[in-house]
């Protein structure tokens, strides 16, 4: 374990210790979850016009597949391990570069990204006629965990355990979906 943690320090003060004024500004924004909202608000007007009625569906399962992940991150995890954020930790936050706020007090796991491939991997596994688009979400769910990275908020085991559980969380929300529109005989997306 204290190799493990002594690896994605180091891993992490590399990472982190990339940076450039102007890279901060692009990382500030790609971090921040506000600025997303205009494109969130997009993919869903394109969710309705395309699938009418059942894209209520879609973005209902969207809205519990990021909820869980973000709840099971947020409640669950944090709490659990207690993991300091790399901004907290006392024996290295004079390396750390932060970009803006540090945040709480514990990062494991990322819920940015927990949340960001929740909604990728949903729709990537809801939308198969759409893959060969939905594939860029998985780019845009990466960068902001990397994000998240260069801001000095986590660590990359942080990040890809966040990575994993959005994973997980579309895969059962997916599996719920497909569930219910079969026992209601709904049509599928």
């Amino acid at each position: 374990m204290e190799t493990l943690n002594r690896l994605d320090t180091d891993t992490f003060l590399t990472l982190n210790g990339w940076h450039t004024t102007w890279l901060d500004e692009v990382m500030y924004w790609i971090s921040d979850r506000e600025f997303w909202f205009p494109a969130y608000a997009l993919l869903l007007i394109w969710l309705g016009w395309k699938f009418h009625r059942r894209a209520v569906r879609v973005m209902l399962t969207l809205a519990l597949a990021v909820a869980l992940s973000d709840q099971v991150t947020s409640s669950l995890m944090k709490p659990f391990f207690l993991r300091l954020r790399p901004c907290h930790e006392p024996a290295i936050d004079q390396w750390v570069h932060v970009v803006w706020e540090c945040g709480g007090a514990y990062g494991f796991s990322s819920s940015h990204a927990a949340n960001s491939f929740s909604f990728a991997g949903l729709l990537y596994l809801l939308l198969p006629e759409y893959r060969r688009y939905s594939r860029f979400l998985f780019v845009w769910a990466s960068l902001i965990s990397y994000s998240r990275i260069y801001v000095g908020a986590h660590y990359p085991l942080d990040v890809l355990a966040g990575a994993g559980v959005g994973t997980l969380m579309a895969i059962l929300c997916a599996n719920l979906y497909r569930f219910f529109t079969k026992k209601f005989n709904l049509q599928s997306v």
